[in-house]
């Protein structure tokens, strides 16, 4: 089969590239402005990626386009692939049909947490034996690419909310009928398709549905949202873990340090296995929680789950250090919602108490363009020393003006990324923290902040 992808360097279509390269099929693509990882990958995997929408479809015409959800009527070479009357879909229905169809799928599903969960669990079965296929939204670090067919029966797949394609409006995950499904938690997002958090619950319930009576449901009992959701009918078993201390849930965690770097799994109050990792944070304790609760009902014991999970490594922006410079500390996390924000500035906090913690956003979702978050990005910001957002022209609201209830906080606001280098060269000491927060490039702000440190430290 000769495939054809539009959207092709994001990372699911990129994944759904790299999985279709390993079946054998060709596989060429187009996007705007593709960068590395992704863009490396399709290359080395021989996917020859054009640039720029132009109206032009590849000679010989390809069997089937896939679209991806980013694009809509109106780009050019959408137009053209409907007027020649060939064959498209979505990249979640071709997955689901060529891929999944024949696998034992195991979904990770929640408003934060999804790629480093599914990246846990991927890398547990793998150490474990099982082979797995999977597909990422992230590059894990102990994987080549952040998508695989694998030889195992298992096939992990971070499953998102979004919707398919601007013809199939439906979450990505009501295709992937899973036989396991992780609930990790559900909170107001993707603002510009969905217009209350009651539509939200609404699609987790769908999803719900689509786990078979033989299944699994793992989902986290600390979320309301997710319980709601459940109300509205379950039919699978259901598994709730809780890593809030002393919880009374059938999956709960012991903590043994105060960064959560080191801590116990427990199964009906029995203490399964014991993890000791480079992680830190509660939100990162809770996601291997859930992890090992999933693999439990494929088969895999917790205790050798545990085992394996001592050798994960994040993927990258999660909370990923990515530099060390006359102790002046520099990490880089795919913040996209205050709770996440929140999470991410807690773990630091906790691990490094006395250090100065400085935050550089951008708010690049689109729930964060419209300000669909502004209180609880103010609350969740306060945790910082110091705040500096870049005002990026598409924002429909002033960073300047972002209420922030700590008096202690400061907020900056700078109009280029030129400018924030300008003044973290400028202002920063030994011993700070700097979080870049954001779930896009944020203008190669990581690599530029990194160059500039190496040329000064």
């Amino acid at each position: 089969m000769y495939l054809h992808i539009l959207g092709a360097s994001g990372t699911f279509m990129g994944g759904i590239a790299l999985i279709a390269r390993e079946l054998g099929h060709e596989v060429t693509g187009v996007d705007a402005g593709a960068y590395p990882p992704m863009s490396t990958l399709l290359s080395e995997q021989g996917v020859n990626l054009t640039e720029g929408y132009t109206g032009e479809l590849p000679e010989p015409p390809p069997d089937c386009i896939l679209i991806g959800n980013a694009l809509s009527r109106g780009n050019p070479t959408v137009e053209a692939t409907m007027t020649t009357g060939l064959d498209y879909q979505s990249g979640p229905a071709w997955l689901s049909r060529e891929v999944l169809s024949t696998r034992t799928v195991i979904a990770v599903a929640g408003t934060h947490g999804k790629s480093t969960t599914s990246a846990m669990l991927a890398h547990l079965l793998d150490r474990c034996g099982q082979q797995p296929g999977f597909l990422i939204g992230a590059v894990p670090s102990t994987f080549s690419a952040s998508a695989r067919c694998g030889r195992g029966k298992h096939f992990v797949i971070e499953a998102d909310e979004y919707d398919s394609a601007f013809f199939d409006k439906r979450p990505k995950f009501l295709h992937y009928h899973p036989h396991v499904a992780i609930l990790n938690n559900l909170e107001f997002d993707h603002g510009d398709i969905y217009s209350s958090i009651e539509d939200i619950i609404r699609q987790f319930h769908y999803l719900v549905r689509t786990v078979s009576a033989n299944g699994t449901l793992i989902v986290n009992q600390a979320d309301t949202n997710l319980a709601r959701a459940i109300e509205m009918g379950c039919w699978s078993q259901l598994e709730w873990f809780d890593a809030r201390p002393d919880a009374d849930a059938l999956w709960t965690v012991c903590p043994q340090t105060l960064d959560c770097s080191e801590f116990s799994i427990c199964y009906r109050g029995n203490t399964e296995g014991h993890i000791v990792w480079p992680l830190f944070g509660q939100h990162n304790m809770a996601n291997a929680l859930a992890a090992i609760a999933a693999a439990n009902a494929v088969g895999v014991k917790p205790a050798d789950a545990c085992t394996a999970l001592s050798s994960f490594i994040p993927p990258k922006r999660r909370l990923q250090h990515i530099g060390d410079y006359n102790e002046l500390q520099v990490y880089d996390d795919f913040a996209h919602h205050p709770t996440a924000i929140t999470a991410t500035l807690e773990a630091l906090q906790q691990k490094h108490p006395q250090q100065c913690l400085i935050v550089v956003l951008e708010a690049r979702s689109n729930t964060m363009k419209l300000g669909h978050h502004l209180g609880q990005l103010g609350q969740a910001l306060s945790a910082a020393d110091r705040v500096i957002i870049w005002r990026r022209p598409d924002l429909t609201w002033d960073p300047a003006e972002l209420a922030i209830p700590n008096d202690s906080t400061t907020l900056e606001v700078c109009n280029s990324v030129e400018d924030i280098l300008g003044l973290l060269h400028t202002t920063t000491h030994p011993g700070d923290q700097i979080v870049l927060m954001s779930n896009g490039d944020f203008d190669g702000l990581a690599a530029r902040l990194i160059n500039q440190l190496s040329a000064t430290h």
